[in-house]
This record gives C-alpha cells, sequence and structure tokens, in this order.
C-alpha cells in the first residue's frame, strides 16, 4: 500500500512508533449476493477493498474510493456493517512501523466497472461466492470481519464495551 503523504510527514516526527489511523472497508457484493474481494500484490491474501481514510475525508467517501482505485468498480453504499478494532488491526511492517486501524465496513452494491486489480496494491480483484471464499487465503482482519458480519445485517455490529472506571 503506498504510503500517504500525511503519514509520511507523521513518521518523520514519530518514527516508527505505534499510530492508530481510521480505515475503510467496502463489502461490495454483485447482483448474485457474491462478494468483491481484491487480492494484496505483497501478501497474496485475499481480502475486501480498504484503506486509511485521509485528513478530512468522509470514511464513506474513502470506502467508495478504495473500491474504485483496488477492483475498479463504482460502488453505492447501502449501510453501515460496523466499526472493529483491537488487536487482529494491528500490524508491524517490515520496515518497524507499527499502525493500528480502526476499521468502519460498509455494505455496498457495485453501480458501475468489472472488477480488476490495479497492479499497484493488488493483483487480483473479483466476486467470489461464500464458499469459494472459505478456500481462500484471506488476512485475519477480514475474515474477523466476515465472522461478525452478514450481508442483509441492519444493525451495525460493534465489540461491547469492556472498561469500567476504577474502583467500579
Amino acid at each position: 500500500m503506498p504510503i500517504p503523504d500525511f503519514i509520511k510527514s507523521l513518521r518523520s516526527k514519530i518514527g516508527t512508533e505505534l499510530l492508530q489511523v481510521p480505515t475503510a472497508m467496502v463489502f461490495a457484493y454483485d447482483d448474485s449476493g457474491r462478494l468483491l474481494l481484491i487480492q494484496d500484490k505483497d501478501s497474496g491474501r485475499w481480502s475486501a477493498p480498504s484503506g486509511i481514510i485521509d485528513p478530512h475525508e468522509l470514511p464513506s467517501d474513502a470506502a467508495v474510493r478504495e473500491a474504485w482505485e483496488e477492483a475498479g468498480v463504482f460502488v453505492e453504499l447501502t449501510h453501515l456493517l460496523g466499526v472493529f478494532a483491537g488487536e487482529h488491526f494491528s500490524k508491524t511492517y517490515d520496515n518497524g512501523d507499527q499502525l493500528a486501524a480502526v476499521t468502519t465496513v460498509f455494505s455496498a452494491r457495485v453501480i458501475r466497472g468489472t472488477p480488476r486489480p490495479d497492479h499497484e496494491e493488488t493483483s487480483d480483484a473479483r466476486f467470489f461466492s461464500p464458499s469459494e471464499i472459505d478456500t481462500l487465503s484471506c488476512s485475519e482482519h477480514f475474515l474477523v470481519i466476515r465472522k461478525a458480519v452478514n450481508q442483509n445485517q441492519r444493525q451495525a455490529y460493534f465489540k461491547p464495551s469492556t472498561w469500567q472506571p476504577s474502583g467500579a
């Protein structure tokens, strides 16, 4: 994934320290109910289109933009599927940079375009049925999200709070 300029600027100040960033992901479905997935060029793992939300960008705009950039499809968002964070959404890159994501996930339908990889971040992009997805090597964070949500879910998912004030 190309590093956004604002992240490069922050990294020049904080080095490889843990940086928490907002990200957006889109679960885009075709008319047959198949889910659009992209194959990460570096790892070879499959996931839904996603990426870092730029400063002042709406999460919804980032989700639509990522589907276009990574898979060549223009989508219409239909509803919020959930918000995710935690250990499965953290990563240390080969250069030592530590990143933790808070991911907003949207459901969408494709309104234009045929899936195609961008050959910069993605090496493949196509629709899969649920049984086909079960056979793929997928990113861990995608599997966590997929397990928590489904296509027709109308109430947004969030992991219940476990925080309590001290002494409570």
